[in-house]
C-alpha cells in the first residue's frame, strides 16, 4: 500500500502516469466544463482545479480515469455555475456566451451531430434557462450519452431522479432544439448573403433574412457601449445593426468559424463586433453580438483580406453605399 500511495504522488514514479492519463482527457473536460458553462475562462479554472484534485487523489487505484476525471469536473463546474448565475444576475445588458474558434480549441467529444450541436452558441445561450442539475443531467446525457446511472452518481443522486431533470431538460427546451443543430451549407449561405447585403446597405435584403420574430442580444458587459436590451423584430434589428456601420469612419467583415458555425467579425479598429447567428425553417431567429472585448480575445481578426470594407463614404446621404462589394 505505502508504494502505491508514493508512486501516485506528485515528483514520484507514477507522477509521469498520472500526468499522461489527465492530458488524454483534458479535451473531453474542458469540453465539459465550457458547455456547463459558456465561458472559456471558466472552464480553464474548473479544468485545473480538477486536476488539483486529481494530483491529491490516488491515480493508480482508479481503475475508470475517465469517468472519476469527469465526474470531478463535473461537480465542481456546478459550482462554479452556481456562482456564476449569481454574478450574471447583475451583469450589464444581456449576457451571451464566450466564442470559441472552431478547431483551435479542443472541445471532445464532438463526433455526432448531437455532440457538435450543443456546443453552438444557440444551444449556450437557450442552456442559461436550465437549472444547473439540469443543464449538467442534459449535457451528461446527450453530448457525453452517458447511463443514467453513470449521471446519477456524478451528481450523487438517484438514477430516476436523472431521468426526471433529463426529461424535464428537454421539455424546457423543447422546439428550441431545432436552433441547435443546423445544416452548416445551409448557414453558410445564409451567412454570406447577410454579408452581401450588408456590404451593399440592402435593407430590403437583410430584412429578408430575419424571421418576423428574429431577437438580436448585444453583450458588452460594461465595458463596451451597447444595447442593454433585446432587440426585437427585423426592421429593429437591421437598423441597429446598419446604424452602427454607418457612425464608424471604417468598417471590415470577415467570415469567421467560431463553435463549429459561420459568423461575422466586424472590425472597426478600435473595437470588433461579432455576429453569430441563430435559423430556423423561416430565416435568422437570433443574432448574438459580442462587444465585450473579454469574451474576444480568443478571436483572432483573419489575416486574409477582408469580406468587404466600407470607409467614410459607404453610406451617403441618397442611401447608396459606396466601398468594396463582398468578393
Amino acid at each position: 500500500m505505502t508504494d502505491t500511495l508514493t508512486e501516485a504522488r506528485p515528483g514520484g514514479p507514477g507522477h509521469a502516469g498520472a500526468d499522461e492519463a489527465f492530458e488524454r482527457h483534458r479535451g473531453v473536460l474542458l469540453g465539459l466544463a465550457y458547455r456547463m458553462l459558456g465561458s472559456w475562462f471558466d472552464a480553464e479554472d474548473v479544468v485545473q482545479d480538477a486536476w488539483l484534485r486529481w494530483q491529491r487523489s490516488d491515480p493508480a487505484s482508479i481503475e475508470d480515469p475517465r469517468g472519476w476525471l469527469v465526474t470531478a469536473t463535473t461537480r465542481l463546474a456546478l459550482d462554479q455555475l452556481r456562482s456564476a448565475r449569481r454574478r450574471r444576475e447583475t451583469y450589464v445588458g444581456p449576457w451571451v456566451p464566450e466564442p470559441v474558434p472552431t478547431g483551435r480549441l479542443a472541445l471532445d467529444p464532438a463526433e455526432t451531430a448531437e455532440q457538435r450541436a450543443t456546443l453552438s452558441l444557440a444551444a449556450l445561450r437557450l442552456m442559461e434557462q436550465l437549472s444547473p442539475p439540469e443543464r449538467a443531467v442534459y449535457l451528461l446525457r446527450e453530448a457525453f450519452e452517458l447511463p443514467y446511472q453513470d449521471i446519477a452518481d456524478a451528481l450523487a443522486i438517484s438514477a430516476a431522479n436523472a431521468r426526471q431533470l433529463y426529461r424535464r431538460a428537454a421539455a424546457r427546451l423543447g422546439g428550441d432544439r431545432a436552433r441547435f443543430s443546423v445544416d452548416r451549407r445551409e448557414h453558410l449561405d445564409l451567412v454570406d448573403r447577410f454579408v452581401a447585403a450588408a456590404a451593399t446597405g440592402d435593407r430590403a435584403g437583410l430584412e429578408a433574412l430575419l424571421a418576423r420574430d428574429v431577437v438580436l442580444w448585444n453583450d458588452g458587459g460594461g465595458r463596451i457601449s451597447a444595447s442593454r436590451n433585446p432587440i426585437f423584430g427585423p426592421e429593429k434589428v437591421v437598423r441597429f445593426l446598419l446604424g452602427i456601420m454607418r457612425r464608424q469612419a471604417r468598417t471590415e467583415a470577415y467570415r469567421v468559424d467560431v463553435n463549429g458555425a459561420p459568423a461575422v467579425l466586424l472590425d472597426f479598429g478600435y473595437r470588433r463586433i461579432l455576429l453569430a447567428f441563430e435559423t430556423a425553417d423561416d430565416g435568422v431567429v437570433g443574432v448574438q453580438g459580442l462587444t465585450n472585448p473579454d469574451k474576444l480575445r480568443g478571436i483572432g481578426t483573419p489575416s486574409d483580406d477582408p469580406v468587404f470594407t466600407l470607409g467614410e463614404a459607404a453610406f451617403p446621404t441618397d442611401g447608396r453605399p459606396n466601398g468594396r462589394a463582398p468578393r
